[in-house]
């Protein structure tokens, strides 16, 4: 089998060169990087990533855990970027060029995943671990051995770095926009997974702004997956209460997706007799009819500022754990009944 050596001979480079050029560095200059690709095709070299990574200690990959949400397989879970997927996109971009690789690994609600965590904590250089896929105590304890970074993690939970989004005050600028700005006061609530940390913030935050109005009342459907099947199950409960919110939030865009349709199929006007909004603001939220008004996340920001830091950790960075909080932003469209039409902005 060719070497590295070999490669760095028919090129005329260093291996260090060549190294670079396999780690996608852009400190090579683009015809050196040439000349290297072309030989290692030429000469068909793989390079021995196990041997690398004895070398200098590292495996060179980092892992991302996560609970399977939200998979029903409808046209929105199939078709669309979701919230897991946005972080891995951002995850991989600020991986490219370093030489590290992502390692995935999901589980799905009900079934046992700590054992598999651990099990993956063996094979990697740290962990990006999403909601509360691991009890914080056994984070913390496995964060001692292996860097580690939090996703969307349960707030307040302290000594562990973390990055998650301003979930209540999203929530209080939503609640304050239907109760205020449209006067709406009989508000439903489709909630998401009682055991993921965002879902349970959205709606204590947005109950309690919404019943802090004169008037407000809340009436909560618990227990949802973050999918569409569960926001259609959400809009048939509210539609067989005695009196019909006039407007329902709920814990993300996927499930609000299946209440505007659960609506409709039922004769319900979106937003003329019930508005309808979401949280995350996922593509499919923008061309649905009519156009979600929903809070927007920044999805690609949250994976790539814990893929960094975890990174620093990687590196042997000693600062003290940070708990980063990322803003959130309310993005108006029709469903809430504002007579707006979206740019292609938003």
């Amino acid at each position: 089998m060719p070497t590295v050596y070999d490669v760095a001979r028919l090129a005329g480079v260093s291996t260090a060169t060549v190294s670079r050029v396999m780690r996608g560095s852009d400190l090579v200059r683009p015809d050196t990087r040439a000349r290297v690709l072309a030989v290692i095709d030429e000469v068909g070299f793989v390079p021995d990533a196990s041997a690398q990574g004895l070398s200098r200690r590292r495996k060179d990959i980092i892992g991302l855990v996560a609970l399977e949400r939200g998979v029903d397989e409808t046209d929105i879970e199939r078709d669309g970027l979701l919230f897991v997927d946005q972080l891995v996109h951002a995850v991989e971009a600020v991986l490219r060029g370093t030489g590290c690789s992502l390692l995935l690994s999901f589980g799905r609600n009900g079934e046992p995943f700590q054992g598999r965590i651990r099990a993956l904590s063996g094979k990697v250089d740290g962990l990006l671990v999403v909601e509360d896929a691991m009890p914080a105590a056994q984070l913390r304890a496995l964060s001692r051995r292996l860097p580690v970074v939090a996703i969307a993690a349960s707030p307040g939970e302290g000594g562990l770095d973390a990055v998650r989004v301003d979930n209540a005050g999203g929530m209080q600028a939503l609640a304050a926009h239907l109760a205020t700005g449209h006067g709406y006061r009989r508000l439903g609530f489709a909630g998401g997974p009682p055991d993921a940390p965002d879902a349970v913030e959205r709606l204590a935050a947005f109950a309690a702004a919404a019943r802090a109005r004169p008037g407000c009342t809340v009436d909560v459907v618990p227990g949802g997956d973050f999918s569409e099947a569960s926001g259609r199950t959400a809009a048939r409960v509210l539609l067989s209460r005695e009196a019909v919110p006039e407007a329902v939030a709920c814990a993300n865009d996927q499930m609000a997706i299946g209440v505007i349709r659960e609506l409709q199929r039922s004769g319900i006007r979106v937003p003329a007799d019930v508005a309808v909004t979401g949280f995350d603001n996922i593509f499919p939220g923008r061309v649905v009819d009519p156009p979600l008004t929903t809070v927007g996340q920044p999805f690609r920001e949250l994976g790539a500022r814990a893929t960094t830091r975890l990174l620093e950790r990687i590196a042997g960075s000693e600062a003290q754990p940070r708990a980063d909080v990322l803003p959130t932003e309310l993005v108006i469209r029709r469903s809430c009944g504002c007579p707006v039409t979206p740019s292609p902005a938003t």
